[in-house]
């Protein structure tokens, strides 16, 4: 959430960043104003009751009529001070269910607008002429068959659409994958992780997916908990109601989690193959910084996820994410998007994210400076999504023969295998 401060004090930056986000800007008027019924009603509350405490002193020395009359005021105080209390906790409850509504505040150098009003920042790679070596592409799913690698109608006949088998050399080309990254993210400073993929209501909450996407959220109603759509999640609780030492920071966590997401937005989209599915695996980059070094943490994870798509030898571009199209805790996105041969455009495969102090609020997550105790920033950022990968992989990779080449970084996680071949039939 954001500061409630900073909405008193700057109110039209709050109603902008609404605005860019094409949401809801009446809401910061209801917030405000619930803001000052909280206050102006803890005013009166605490007035009555040091009126009451005073009256209480004054009852034990009175006698006769001034005495009764004491008592009778006492009765009335009582009432008025419990529903001081009663206006102030639902003043309180008011506030804070419109607070965890407002999205975070937009970075001012996001591009405002939609889905499409993105800005690349830049590309690189180059994309493959396959018309002059001489054949067409095949999709990843084609490539997956003749390879053995994916089986999406046993998938579907075991749990439904858009879900899948990775098998023989798919299987192992997702170890391999989450091994390289992982191998990367350690040398770079990051801490391993196995997180749960069931989370607590505060946990989801806490992170901002029960807003804007919780449509897309696995719920299992009988136990009160919730299938995460990405280890950020739990990544970002594990500190929760916790007041770290400044001199730890900055934390960097590696989480590899499966991923469950119910995709109800996305009908009729990437329904061929395993680009868009309900349940994969992922590594993902957490980050807890001191608030002025977020923006430039961000970069580092941008910086890590080139690298990572660089030694894949994807051709790919960095987009600045519109403001539409930011997550609720988002106050500023960076996309990578790889180059996928058969649909002819770029295609996300990992983000960033510079979720400011949004979640730290939530989640109650503090830092210590001395005597100074303050909100943290979080950040996140997508080292390797799994299926996406290998659809990059599978399509830019590919050779006439339907053989399929291992990058470098891959081959010694893959036996030494440098062309994954044909399955014979």
């Amino acid at each position: 959430m954001i500061d409630l401060r900073l909405l008193r004090e700057d109110p039209d930056r709050v109603r902008a960043s609404q605005r860019a986000r094409g949401e809801d800007v009446a809401l910061v008027d209801s917030l405000l104003s619930a803001d000052e019924r909280r206050r102006s009603s803890g005013v009166r509350f605490d007035e009555l009751r040091a009126e009451q405490k005073a009256l209480g002193k004054l009852i034990p020395k009175a006698s006769g009529d001034e005495k009764a009359e004491l008592l009778k005021k006492a009765g009335q105080l009582a009432a008025d001070v419990k529903a001081a209390d009663a206006d102030r906790d639902g003043a309180a409850t008011e506030t804070q269910e419109l607070l965890l509504r407002l999205g975070n505040l937009v970075h001012p150098d996001v591009p405002v607008g939609g889905e499409e009003d993105f800005v690349t920042l830049e590309t690189h790679g180059t994309i493959r002429d396959f018309a002059a070596e001489g054949f067409e592409p095949k999709d990843h799913l084609a490539l997956g068959q003749i390879l053995g690698a994916i089986d999406v109608e046993r998938g579907a006949k075991v749990s439904g659409s858009r879900f899948y088998f990775l098998t023989g050399v798919g299987a192992l080309l997702e170890l391999a994958l989450v091994n390289a990254a992982m191998a990367q993210a350690t040398a770079a400073g990051f801490t391993p992780m196995l997180t749960p993929a069931l989370v607590r209501p505060q946990s989801m909450a806490g992170t901002g997916f029960l807003g804007q996407a919780a449509q897309d959220v696995y719920h299992l109603a009988d136990d009160d908990l919730y299938l995460v759509g990405t280890s950020e999640v739990p990544l970002a609780a594990y500190h929760m109601d916790e007041i770290l030492d400044a001199e730890k920071l900055p934390l960097r966590y590696a989480g590899f989690s499966p991923c469950f997401r119910r995709e109800a937005g996305s009908h009729g989209k990437d329904t061929r193959g395993i680009f868009r599915v309900h349940q994969f695996d992922k590594v993902e980059m957490f980050s807890y910084v001191a608030p002025e070094d977020s923006q430039a943490e961000h970069q580092r994870l941008l910086e890590w996820e080139k690298q990572w798509l660089t030694s894949l030898e994807l051709p790919y571009r960095v987009i600045d994410v519109a403001s539409a199209d930011l997550g609720a805790s988002a106050s500023r996105k960076f996309d990578c998007e790889a180059w996928i041969p058969t649909q002819g455009k770029y295609r996300e495969l990992t983000s960033t994210s510079d979720c400011t102090e949004f979640q730290s609020r939530r989640l109650s997550i503090r830092v210590r400076e001395g005597k100074q105790v303050r909100p943290l920033a979080t950040l996140n950022g997508t080292l390797c999504a799994v299926p996406r990968t290998i659809v990059a992989i599978l399509e830019n990779h590919q050779q006439a023969d339907g053989s399929v080449r291992v990058p470098e970084v891959l081959r010694p996680y893959l036996g030494g295998r440098e062309v994954l071949e044909p399955v014979a039939k």
